[in-house]
């Protein structure tokens, strides 16, 4: 992937035109449940429908867009959040926003050759990162597991943090006996081993694996609350990580953070390659939630067109500065 379409949605209010709230819809190829050929057209018309309506809260937008259009609900939620707050990009008045605060972030290593990857994870521990996570999966196992045990060689796990993430690339009846393995290199967690939609293959690894799995694209295709439910008391996984335009913005997001509370089931948010107007909605999203896990928002760096803003990285946090 070297390039994505990305749309904005503007809010203002018809006797305030000047002030103006900004969204980000980003659905990303293969993953988004509304990366459509003609979503051009569908938010054309949304914006239709809400400019001739008589909106006075978040609920009457929500009705507007079905839950199918996750990208689309979240590009209008945080408009809509950015112009009850004075169009200034602040979503949330919180730590983050107002004061600075850093929220602590995983450096990400992409998949590619060994050469590749290990360039970009000395990048990535000369910048200060103490969380790493590593995308495996499209090189040869050994070599991927080569690559743990030099990291592994060289810091042990009380100075830096390893995640991996498989993308569902390990075949099911071969997954155990890879977690098996990787779990010789004091692994934080795997993220979605295998691919989703096998609930009973997927419950029997967090049954029986070796070390934590956290579940993701698994979460992608679960509107209904009841069906979120079901899964979450089926499977029972360690881990969820959350990708707000995923799931249908940061109100549906906040619903999965309340189910993961009554089961005791923890979390971290990652950004799905939105630009730095989505990824600042959440950025202060997660500073709600005062995280003291890396969160996985980083993403935006890999631009080479972004948007500017005040977002900043320095020794594995994320600011915003003023």
């Amino acid at each position: 992937m070297s390039e994505r379409d990305t749309y904005f949605v503007y809010l203002s209010k018809k006797d305030n035109e000047q002030i103006i709230g900004i969204g980000e819809i980003s659905p990303l190829s293969s993953l988004s449940i509304d990366f459509l050929p003609n979503l051009e057209n569908i938010i054309s018309d949304i914006c239709k429908r809400v400019e001739n309506a008589t909106l006075i809260t978040l609920e009457d937008i929500f009705e507007l867009i079905p839950v199918s259009l996750p990208a689309v609900r979240f590009g209008f939620e945080t408009a809509f959040l950015d112009l009850q707050n004075g169009g200034k990009r602040i979503i949330y008045k919180n730590d983050f926003s107002l004061n600075q605060k850093p929220i602590p972030i995983n450096g990400l290593v992409w998949m590619g050759d060994f050469e590749f990857m290990w360039r970009q994870l000395e990048e990535k521990l000369e910048q200060g990162f103490s969380c790493i996570k590593l995308k495996i999966g499209a090189i040869d196992f050994e070599k991927e597991c080569k690559l743990l045990e030099l990291i592994r060689k060289r810091f042990d796990e009380n100075q830096i943090t390893i995640r991996v993430d498989a993308n569902g690339a390990f075949p099911a009846n071969e997954a155990l006996q890879k977690l098996e393995i990787l779990s010789n290199y004091a692994i934080h967690s795997i993220e979605q081993p295998i691919m989703a939609n096998q609930w009973y293959e997927m419950k029997q690894l967090c049954k029986n694996t070796p070390l934590p799995i956290a579940l993701d694209e698994e979460l992608i295709p679960l509107v209904n609350l009841e069906d979120k439910k079901r899964m979450l008391d089926y499977i029972k996984p360690q881990f969820l990580i959350f990708k707000p335009t995923l799931l249908g913005g940061l109100q549906k997001t906040a619903e999965w953070i309340e189910l993961c509370k009554e089961r005791n089931i923890d979390w971290w948010i990652t950004s799905a390659l939105e630009s730095n107007i989505g990824l600042n909605a959440i950025c202060q999203f997660v500073a709600n939630y005062d995280p003291k896990i890396p969160q996985g928002l980083g993403t935006g760096k890999l631009y080479h067109n972004n948007i500017k803003s005040n977002l900043e990285i320095e020794k594995g946090e994320i600011f915003s500065r003023k």
